[in-house]
């Protein structure tokens, strides 16, 4: 693996509980939403043994609220961002940009309007490969 593709692997890593938190912060989403909104955003497929497990820690943390919606043909657990999850992802985002200008780049510029009218910072495409990784969930711990 060349050094831009690790950095890259590793970035995407220790972020993916606060991508799912800014994905979660602009509307409640199932897992497979999920999955397929990473999958789209950043080109790095996450399956569902690596989604439902860090939905779950987030739950157990209080930072995202689950709730089963029973109106499609097929019941689907939905997860909603809470005030506890709003907080740790502002707090992140802050942590994020103070790094940043430690070491002399631009930083997160919050609320970046990415496709259409969906608001997301700028936790854009990290990985463009396609690859499968595993992430560790590293401030939950």
């Amino acid at each position: 693996m060349n050094n831009t593709k690790e950095v890259q692997v590793k970035l995407m890593k220790g972020l993916l509980d606060l991508i799912v938190l800014q994905f979660l912060s602009g509307q409640p989403m199932h897992g497979y939403q999920i999955i397929t909104k990473i999958r789209k955003t950043f080109g790095v497929y996450f399956g569902p043994s690596t989604i439902y497990p860090l939905l779950n820690a987030l739950e157990r943390s209080g930072y995202v609220k689950s709730e089963w919606d029973m109106n499609n043909e097929r019941p689907r657990k939905v997860y909603k961002l809470t005030a506890e999850g709003r907080n740790l992802l502002s707090f992140t985002e802050d942590s994020l940009n103070f790094i940043c200008k430690k070491i002399g780049a631009a930083g997160i510029p919050k609320g970046m309007v990415l496709e259409g009218d969906e608001t997301q910072s700028a936790l854009h495409p990290i990985l463009k490969n396609g690859e499968s990784i595993k992430p560790r969930a590293s401030f939950l711990k």
